[in-house]
């Protein structure tokens, strides 16, 4: 198995799920856009891609010239060679741009540990049909994909405040806004990313990155277990 992973930072990596992947022996080829490395020409190898988080939103082209191009080779990807992809948060707003939608500054920044619930179509779902209806997960984002209404998309998971929390393009794509792929150190590392630790204060108030954190070790042996689910889930998209 052959899996490409998109990184807009270095320390955004698929984290957990990272761990699982690297125990099943998958050929793992990370391409770290905020530093200049390009995105393989031939991507029909590659079985899978991964498109992570960063500090950067999906309209900052003028800053990050390579999101241009990043947002045409998700499409070629997903859209013509209709490849199993899997976006976490920025990820997902590509994704979500890139088939149609609009990412907009969220009304509430979602920043915490937080609910997220589950529609009816998720009984149906490949990846997450065993999860529960609720689950608290790891939100960390100030905009959001919306206007993404059309046949070939089917909504899953929303919040109180997000309403495309988890969503599927087609049975081969899937937008995923929050963070259930951390593990331990994520939100120690996160938050030595200026722009984090400033949205972070913003939201929580100073000296939130503690409680952030504690709070978030709570909840790492459920969020590590829907990871394990997700990912055995998502193989079963690999042909």
């Amino acid at each position: 198995m052959k899996i490409i992973v998109l990184q807009h930072i270095k320390i955004e990596d698929p984290g957990y799920i990272k761990d699982l992947m690297i125990a099943d022996n998958v050929e793992l080829i990370t391409v770290e856009l905020d530093e200049g490395e390009k995105i393989p020409e031939n991507l029909s190898e590659y079985d899978a891609m991964f498109c992570m988080g960063g500090p950067m939103d999906t309209w900052m082209e003028k800053d990050y010239p390579w999101l241009v191009d990043e947002k045409k080779r998700i499409k070629e990807f997903v859209v013509d060679l209709q490849k199993p992809y899997l976006g976490f948060c920025l990820g997902c707003q590509l994704l979500g741009e890139v088939i149609g939608g609009n990412v907009v500054k969220s009304n509430y920044p979602e920043i915490g540990m937080l609910n997220i619930n589950f529609l009816g179509s998720k009984n149906d779902d490949l990846l997450f049909s065993k999860f529960p209806e609720n689950i608290t997960t790891l939100q960390w984002h100030s905009y959001e994909v919306q206007d993404l209404e059309n046949s070939d998309v089917t909504l899953i998971a929303s919040s109180p405040e997000t309403k495309y929390q988890i969503f599927r393009y087609k049975n081969n794509a899937y937008g995923i806004q929050f963070h259930i792929e951390v593990k331990k150190t994520t939100v120690g590392e996160w938050g030595c990313v200026p722009e984090y630790k400033s949205a972070l204060e913003n939201q929580l108030g100073k000296g939130a990155l503690e409680k952030f954190d504690t709070d978030s070790q709570i909840h790492m042996p459920s969020m590590n277990n829907y990871s394990r689910i997700l990912y055995e889930n998502f193989k079963k998209l690999i042909k």
